[in-house]
């Protein structure tokens, strides 16, 4: 995903035509860095720095920066030690499709206030705020998801900034620290009587700004931002955006100033780009820095699913009946905790969600695994008796609760009781490609008299209908996860396929379903970067025969041979191969009474993320990400970034085939490159025409570094429809109120009758019913869902949305999720301020005999209170004060009778003293009073000469307090009315970047 052109110099036969006519047809403004790498392609300005890459880069760069800092490599292995998998860059991904979205979406791509146009700059800069607000509340709440989406808004809207304003032609080499921290000087905004541009009759513009908006004289300086297209209307000698997409452009003043490609077409100051990039990423390194300060180490590698392993996700069924399942359950968890205890990363997520009837949850979630035993001891199989049970209530809430990317094992003997929730079910699985297994300990045909042989009395069913367990086996077979029908005796056996998929680095190498009475053939490829293959097979087989690359062939059902070992249990095969694992393509015969699933995976880094895009041709020239099911029919975008790789020699990878339910090829579409790589990533294109009309997975093929032909499958059934539903708005929801959220269907076949349906894990939704409506042939529907939210919902929650439509006549449907954060009605966004009372020193050439000192106030200037501080650098100590601290004719220790007094203040589990590397200190308990200053003073020897101290306040806000012998006595608190300069403030940026350069 860095800078390249390599799909435009490989692709002329597929790519080339069709974006040149793409580009021919450009009709829309253009306002923004480029959204992502396809605008390179469109704009042809190969050298641009798009959001994309400036957002990519710098989260890269952030992510090693905090892992070299806890923990350093030894010698040159860091590579080795330092994992980005599969999971880190799906976040990443995330981040980068809600920062493009920006330009996407109807409700945010023409407003200025997202985009800093217009000279909505104050508006704009409340707005960010509010983006930085949301993104701590969430991280804190754990909903990394909903962070990661407010984290992408900020970042667009910041990199927009100096892109959009005249801050690079005033000669400013350092970012605008009054954007996201109020009580730095602001800059002044020209008025809108007051002129800022001239005109300008070339597709170049120098000097077109006047000159009280391009001086560096601090006294006199204003800042402006371009008109934007026709809304809201320019005013006669403003500056206009600019470009050729730009309508606003021919409207004195005419020409532009953005600075977002190094096309003069597009750019008028496009000169300045990479003066503007710079700046771009350094103020999104700051705001990573920040919140990875702010929120803590631990988290911010949360945040981007660093180092974590994989999810252990149990949904339940606690009823009399399922003694042996959770005995099961809570054996193969303590296995696996133990298998992993020696494990360099994370142990990952731990989470249970319990049902029976009428009972779901309540979700129990955490990071240690000792809690998490505990809490599985305690659980009991208890009362019952009946079925059906909330069943998909409970894989609702597992699905909103854990990561993507997750496997979800759902144990129970019962059918569905809420079958309304299949279709929101089905949209969670496959928004957060999610797997979902079932191990039924009841066979579907189950009849009385088979029951009766049972030595326990099960649960009583009356008449059961056989194709009760239907909608489990549907969900299992669209996420690309196994419905095992197995019995007591067995569920602790067949419970072994937790542990084989939940380990590390797991891929998938086959994944399809057969119901062919004949044999069945299907082959997978081993290649170097695999071991340990697992097969799982569900289902009643009859012959099976395994054959291995070098044509060795073992019937696995009849004996024991060189290739595999067997295991079979009720409802499962699990054959292991043997080691040395040979490479090449190997082959399964299978024979079975009924349905079969054949899953095959092995350990490797080496895996693949992907989606489908469109070309927009709105207001941005870029690539649009499709939002649910790809359209049927028509052409689309592939989009494959290939992960694990330790460098762009280890494999190469040429194209990705459609395969069907049967593991038959729907279509080839061969892939180019898009980029050169990026640490362990590769980014390939291919178009797709046209999106076949049946559901397809997807098959990625290459060659390893030693010519054996490699496959990576994603196992999720990708559902190709004619109908396409969007959430047009997402917005903020606040305790007490009501929210809508809007909505648009586009029907792509013909006239037809729609069903909609509307649902959420929080119950706040105001209407449940599904809405029947028609639609014309190649119309559209808008409509709009309405919420409450109750004056108790916690802020940082996340109320997850989903949205299916229907066709009511054929299989037809679509569907949205949407994720609504919840925020306090009047957020505070003003950080903490730092104000130097007293400063002492006898520093003199002999440092390490001389020492210094600084006392200050610290205080809350908005509303919430202090919350926490923290020694960040510096080799002195901290001591803190109710009061003033005494005056001292030494600088040596404070007193010991006061700091008994201090230390019996302090709260319990609190410090008087504080030094670097300890953890944030809590004082929220010392300042009960949100308008009463905390006293603290800073003692060092003078052979260190300054300190960061980092202060926050209950609702996130973050003040840098850098502390030095020799600084003014009263630090800028809220001065924002006096128009001066910002001060640089990049010491510590440049500091940074020296130390942890861009790799």
């Amino acid at each position: 995903m860095s800078q390249g052109r390599g799909i435009w110099e490989r692709s002329q036969r597929q790519v080339h035509p069709f974006a040149l006519a793409y580009l021919l047809l450009l009709a829309s403004p253009c306002m923004g860095f480029l959204p992502n790498f396809w605008s390179w392609v469109l704009t042809l300005s190969w050298e641009s720095h798009t959001h994309q890459y400036i957002t990519e880069r710098t989260i890269l760069n952030v992510t090693l920066e905090t892992l070299r800092g806890i923990k350093k490599p030894e010698g040159n292995h860091e590579k080795e030690q330092i994992r980005l998998d599969r999971g880190f860059w799906r976040a990443v991904g995330e981040v980068v499709k809600s920062n493009a979205a920006m330009d996407f979406r109807s409700s945010t791509r023409s407003d200025p206030v997202y985009h800093f146009d217009s000279e909505r700059i104050e508006d704009a800069t409340v707005m960010l705020r509010q983006f930085w607000t949301n993104t701590v509340l969430s991280v804190r709440a754990k909903e990394y998801q909903s962070a990661r989406r407010s984290l992408g808004q900020l970042f667009h809207s910041l990199q927009d900034f100096y892109s959009h304003s005249n801050w690079v032609e005033m000669g400013q080499h350092s970012i605008y620290l009054h954007l996201l921290q109020p009580e730095e000087p602001a800059v002044p905004v020209a008025k809108e009587d007051t002129p800022t541009c001239l005109e300008c009759f070339s597709t170049t513009c120098r000097n077109n700004l006047l000159a009280t908006l391009k001086t560096t004289q601090e006294d006199s300086q204003l800042l402006t931002t371009g008109y934007f297209s026709t809304f809201p209307p320019k005013p006669q000698g403003k500056c206009s955006h600019g470009g050729i997409l730009d309508r606003s452009r021919y409207k004195s003043a005419k020409g532009g100033i953005n600075k977002d490609s190094t096309s003069p077409l597009f750019s008028p100051h496009h000169y300045l780009h990479d003066k503007a990039a710079t700046l771009a990423t350094e103020a999104t390194l700051t705001v990573l820095r920040d919140l990875r300060d702010t929120v803590g180490h631990r988290n911010f590698l949360k945040l981007f699913s660093v180092n974590q392993g994989p999810a252990l996700v149990f949904v339940m069924d606690t009823t009399g009946s399922m003694f042996e399942e959770i005995y099961a359950a809570r054996l193969r968890a303590l296995s696996i905790i133990q298998s992993r205890a020696n494990s360099p990363e994370q142990l990952g997520t731990f989470l249970l969600v319990p049902f029976h009837d009428p009972g779901v949850g309540p979700v129990y979630e955490t990071d240690d695994p000792d809690q998490f035993m505990q809490h599985m001891e305690k659980l009991m199989a208890l009362g019952g008796g009946d079925e059906p049970e909330m069943c998909l209530s409970a894989i609702q809430l597992a699905l909103t609760h854990s990561p993507p990317l997750s496997e979800i094992f759902v144990f129970t003997d019962a059918s569905p009781k809420d079958a309304h929730l299949f279709d929101a079910v089905k949209a969670l699985s496959l928004e957060k490609q999610s797997k979902v297994t079932f191990l039924l300990t009841e066979d579907p045909n189950y009849t009385k008299e088979s029951r009766g042989r049972l030595m326990r009395k099960r649960r009583s069913k009356g008449r059961l209908s056989p194709d009760r367990f239907a909608l489990y086996s549907s969900l299992a077979s669209l996420s690309g996860g196994l419905t095992i029908f197995t019995t007591n005796s067995d569920i602790h056996k067949v419970s072994t396929i937790v542990e084989d998929s939940t380990a590390a680095d797991k891929v998938t190498l086959l994944h399809v379903e057969s119901d062919q009475e004949l044999m069945s053939v299907h082959t997978f490829r081993v290649d170097s970067s695999v071991k340990n293959v697992t097969l799982h097979l569900s289902g009643t087989m009859l012959e099976c025969i395994l054959t291995s690359p070098s044509d060795q062939s073992q019937s696995l059902l009849k004996e024991e041979g060189p290739l595999a070992e067997l295991e079979r249990f009720q409802g499962l095969y699990r054959i292991s191969l043997f080691s040395p694992l040979q490479p090449g393509q190997w082959k399964l015969q299978a024979k079975s009474e009924g349905h079969l699933t054949f899953n095959v995976i092995g350990d490797s880094s080496v895996d693949f993320l992907y989606y489908f895009a469109t070309v927009t041709n709105e207001t941005h020239p870029g690539l649009a990400r499709v939002e649910g099911n790809p359209i049927a029919g028509v052409p689309a975008l592939l989009v494959v970034a290939v992960t694990g790789l330790a460098s762009d020699k280890e494999a190469s990878f040429s194209h990705a085939t459609l395969l069907g339910a049967e593991g038959e090829s729907l279509q080839q579409v061969k892939l180019n490159s898009s980029s050169s790589s990026i640490y362990s990533l590769e980014e390939l294109v291919g178009l797709v025409d046209p999106v076949p009309r049946v559901p397809f997975c997807i098959q990625l093929s290459g060659q390893d570094s030693r010519g054996n032909k490699l496959e990576r499958v994603s196992t999720e059934m990708v559902q190709p429809t004619h109908i396409q539903i969007q959430v047009l708005s997402v917005p903020h929801v606040v305790p007490g109120q009501s929210a809508t959220v809007a909505y648009g269907i586009q029907n792509h076949g013909a006239g037809r009758l729609f069903s909609l349906t509307a649902d959420d894990d929080c119950g706040f939704l105001q209407t449940r019913e599904p809405r029947r409506f028609p639609v014309s042939e190649q119309e559209s529907f808008h409509g709009q869902v309405s919420l409450h939210i109750p004056a108790t919902a916690q802020a940082g929650a996340t109320v997850t949305l989903t949205l299916t439509v229907h066709d009511l006549d054929s299989p037809d449907s679509d569907y949205a999720v949407a994720y609504l954060t919840v925020v306090p009605q009047d957020s505070d966004t003003s950080p903490p301020s730092c104000s130097a009372a007293r400063i002492q020193s006898n520093c003199s050439t002999i440092c390490n005999a001389t020492s210094w000192s600084v006392s200050l106030a610290v205080s809350d200037i908005g509303r919430s209170g202090l919350h926490a501080l923290q020694l960040q650098t510096g080799e002195g100590i901290l001591t803190l004060f109710r009061s003033p601290p005494p005056s001292e004719d030494s600088l040596g220790e404070p007193d010991l009778n006061q700091q008994q007094i201090q230390r019996d203040k302090t709260t319990k589990g609190g410090y008087l003293h504080h030094q670097t590397g300890d953890p944030p200190l809590n004082v929220s308990e010392w300042v009960l009073d949100s308008s009463r200053s905390l006293w603290v003073r800073y003692t060092s020897s003078c052979c260190s000469a300054q300190a960061e101290m980092l202060v926050w306040d209950k609702a996130g806000n973050m003040k840098r307090c850098h502390l030095t012998p020799g600084q003014k006595r009263q630090l800028r608190n809220s001065s924002t009315e006096n128009g001066q300069k910002t001060p640089t403030g990049c010491f510590f940026l440049l500091l940074g970047l020296l130390l942890f350069p861009l790799p």
